[in-house]
This record gives structure tokens, C-alpha cells and sequence, in this order.
């Protein structure tokens, strides 16, 4: 089969279009992939992102560049800034087990008595009222413990050092709670035992004096029952 010089001359130039316009797509990322970030680039988008308060966005950021590049000199970084965008999202206990994973993986980061000071805060902020389970109150005040045994003189031991005495005051007022909801239902023994345990490990913070008066109401209630005995 033969052809004409002008059908071979318009194949040439049609194919000639067809390759300029495809790498033009692919010059200008029209259907061809975009290019990775880098991880000096993920920083910043996740650093800027959470600077203006968008924190899903730089957690997002944060967990590509420790996804992408493990080994980036800048991996670290994003593992406690992706916690900390955790923690100020108010997402307390996916920022705590980040803080966990951290210290965990790099103990003996300069970061650690931040970290875990921020173990500690992700339990203090989730102090309930006194008539609730303490978990988080004796969660917070081992951490807080922990941080100033193992750190003395760092500027967040002292800042644990405060909060620490909320923690020990709220426990304190919730063992008078429950000692006095049992002496209310007649449970003498029961409710002194609360009010003892209270004097004996959270001795001044302001229910130590009610605490002995109850604990006096207490032995007399139970030595009337034993005289009817």
C-alpha cells in the first residue's frame, strides 16, 4: 500500500501535536501525577496550619511526613507536633497515647519532661466532679509525681508542682463525698474508713477538720449498734 506525500506529511505533524501536547500536560501536572512534598515542605504546611488553629489539617501534615519519610531528620518533629495538635484538637486520649508512643520510641529526647508533663495534662483536663470515678485525677498526679522525681529542676516540674495540689484536693473532697454518702445510708463502718484513709493521705487541704468530726460521729454510731447487739 502506498501514500501520498501529503497524507505522510500530515501523519508526521499530527504526530508531532499529539507528543507536544502530552508533555505538556505532564509539564503542567494535567493528568500525570503531582510530585510529592518534601519533608521540609510538610513542616511547614503542618507548622502554618497549626499556627492558625487548623489542627486536623496539620495533624494530616504531620502524618504524611512521618509516614513519607521515616528517617527525615524532621520525622521526629512532626511525632510531637502532631500530638500536640491532638492535644489542642481536645482529642485527649488519641494525643495521650501519642505522647506515650513518643517517649517510648525516643527516651531520651530533650523533649521528654514536656512530654510528659503533657501525659499529665491530657488526664488533668479530664478531671470530673467529685461525685465521679478519679480515674483520671490519679492518673494525672502519677505523671505529675513522676515528672518531678525524674526531672527536679526542669521549668515543667514546677509547672506539675500546682497542679499537683488540685489533684490531691480533689481527692481528698472526693473521699469526704463518698464517706459521707455512706454515713448518710448508715454505713458506719464503710464511711469510716473513708474519712480515716482521707486523714492519713491528704492531710490539710481543707477537709481535714470535717473529716474528724465524722470520723468521731462515726465510732459512736457503731458503738450504739454494738450495744444493741
Amino acid at each position: 500500500m502506498t501514500y501520498s506525500m501529503s497524507y505522510v506529511l500530515k501523519r508526521l505533524i499530527f504526530i508531532q501535536l499529539l507528543v507536544f501536547l502530552l508533555s505538556g500536560c505532564s509539564l503542567f501536572g494535567i493528568g500525570g501525577k503531582k510530585p510529592e512534598k518534601s519533608p521540609e515542605e510538610l513542616m511547614n504546611q503542618g507548622m502554618s496550619e497549626f499556627r492558625d488553629g487548623d489542627y486536623s489539617y496539620a495533624v494530616e501534615a504531620f502524618q504524611k511526613l512521618k509516614d513519607r519519610y521515616p528517617y527525615s531528620k524532621l520525622a521526629i518533629q512532626a511525632e510531637l507536633k502532631m500530638a500536640d495538635a491532638l492535644f489542642k484538637k481536645k482529642e485527649f486520649e488519641e494525643a495521650l497515647e501519642t505522647y506515650i508512643e513518643f517517649e517510648r520510641l525516643h527516651p531520651k529526647n530533650k523533649s521528654i519532661p514536656y512530654v510528659i508533663y503533657q501525659q499529665g495534662m491530657c488526664n488533668f483536663l479530664r478531671i470530673s466532679t467529685i461525685d465521679r470515678d478519679q480515674t483520671s485525677t490519679k492518673n494525672a498526679l502519677k505523671e505529675f509525681k513522676r515528672l518531678r522525681k525524674e526531672f527536679p529542676k526542669n521549668p515543667f516540674s514546677l509547672l506539675a508542682q500546682r497542679n499537683m495540689r488540685k489533684c490531691y484536693r480533689t481527692l481528698a473532697e472526693h473521699e469526704f463525698y463518698v464517706g459521707y454518702f455512706y454515713f448518710k445510708s448508715g454505713y458506719y463502718m464503710a464511711a469510716l474508713k473513708r474519712f480515716e484513709y482521707l486523714i492519713t493521705h491528704y492531710p490539710d487541704l481543707g477537709q481535714h477538720g470535717k473529716a474528724l468530726i465524722y470520723i468521731a460521729r462515726c465510732r459512736e454510731k457503731l458503738a450504739e449498734e454494738k450495744s444493741l447487739l
